[in-house]
């Protein structure tokens, strides 16, 4: 029995809490059935929300209390293959908290703290973001540059692929938010699983992070001096890499996808590859129509900038956002300006939102278009 038919019956049948009980038993929450998903909260309150980052939906949705019961709950129709991050808003005694699911083991850490994650029908985890132990560890080494552009010492972590040798050539990968992606994408899991499966090559990739990113990355020409001409050559100085366009590539999600961007577009022809995750690519057509605050004003202006512009800043990009987020309209219409510039190009929606997971889950299919390895360069 479905649990939508299990909750009517349970309505018609005056229902205590053994009969709670039993509908609860050997139950997994939320409860995923086909596009259906039942979430539940079980628990003295007044009200209670299912609080969720879904772009097109309520932020706040109220679930119904089965008469007689602390049983809450709330079915909404989720497409084959999504994933949603929420909370739960329960209102007791007149005071609000908000707090994961305590019935879903399922959590998403960020920056911010977790959420509780909802996987829709068909959402796997993927397995090449999960450690394989037959696969050769890179690591991860900590580097300093003095920069003149910021006038201060910058801190980067460096990873070296397994079986790194300095007799060869690397291509480099300069993430922007670096050690986040590290944290909360698995970045590092991910490398070295694709480089084993050999469905990348050897990368050497900078991670860099920024004490106030919002400044820095959007649009700041002091940043875009730090990584051009202070990190790279620095960097290939001092490591064995390709040293061309083709071998550099520039990688971010939101802020950090403007980073990259306006980096490149400062710098054209000097960066042959781009990986953008949700970029917050924010422009004004006519007039002023910046709904997103202050923050934005640079990415604004900057954007429209680069809108009119016809430059080609790099070979290839790989780009992808979640159709569950409000950014998905200024990431889709990027796409065709890009395609004009002459930009060899990868566009890549999932049913997701603004968030880590989102972003990991999209970088085995952006990293081994932008660099193949010998697998798919023999099979493709």
């Amino acid at each position: 029995m479905t649990a939508e038919l299990a909750i009517d019956a349970l309505k018609r049948a005056r229902p205590d809490g053994r009969a709670v009980d039993a509908f609860m038993h050997g139950r997994s929450f939320p409860i995923v059935e086909g596009p259906k998903v039942t979430f539940v909260y079980r628990g003295g309150a007044e009200a209670v929300y299912l609080k969720s980052w879904v772009y097109g939906l309520p932020n706040s949705q109220p679930l119904h209390c089965l008469p007689g019961t602390e049983l809450w709950y709330l079915t909404l129709d989720v497409p084959p293959g999504s994933r949603i991050e929420y909370k739960f808003e329960v209102l007791q005694h007149g005071h609000s908290r908000w707090m994961e699911d305590p019935l879903n083991p399922h959590r998403a850490s960020d920056p911010f703290g977790a959420n509780s994650v909802a996987h829709g029908h068909g959402y796997e985890l993927p397995e090449w973001a999960q450690p394989d132990p037959e696969a050769l560890q890179g690591k991860l080494i900590e580097w300093n540059i003095e920069s003149k552009a910021f006038g201060e010492r910058r801190d980067l972590a460096i990873y070296l692929p397994a079986r790194f040798r300095p007799t060869r050539r690397y291509p480099l990968l300069f993430v922007h938010d670096g050690r986040d992606y590290l944290r909360f994408a698995s970045l590092k899991t991910v490398l070295d699983n694709l480089v084993h499966r050999l469905e990348i090559p050897g990368l050497v990739v900078a991670l860099c992070n920024s004490p106030n990113r919002i400044l820095e990355y959007a649009d700041h020409e002091r940043h875009a001096r730090f990584v051009t001409e202070e990190c790279i050559p620095d960097l290939e100085s001092r490591l064995p890499l390709v040293g061309k366009p083709r071998g550099r590539c520039l990688m971010g999600a939101s802020f950090g996808g403007v980073a990259s961007l306006s980096t490149a577009f400062r710098y054209p022809g000097f960066y042959g590859r781009l990986l953008l995750q949700s970029g917050s690519f924010a422009f004004s057509d006519i007039g002023n129509q910046n709904k997103r605050g202050p923050a934005f004003e640079p990415v604004i202006a900057f954007m429209n900038r680069f809108r009119a512009s016809s430059e080609l800043v790099s070979e290839r990009a790989f780009i992808s956002c979640g159709m569950h987020e409000s950014l998905i309209y200024e990431n889709r219409s990027l796409i065709p300006m890009l395609q004009a510039s002459g930009m060899e190009l990868r566009y890549v929606e999932a049913r997701d939102g603004h968030n880590w997971e989102n972003w990991r889950d999209r970088l085995r299919e952006g990293l081994s278009w932008l660099f193949p390895g010998p697998l798919l360069m023999v099979y493709e």
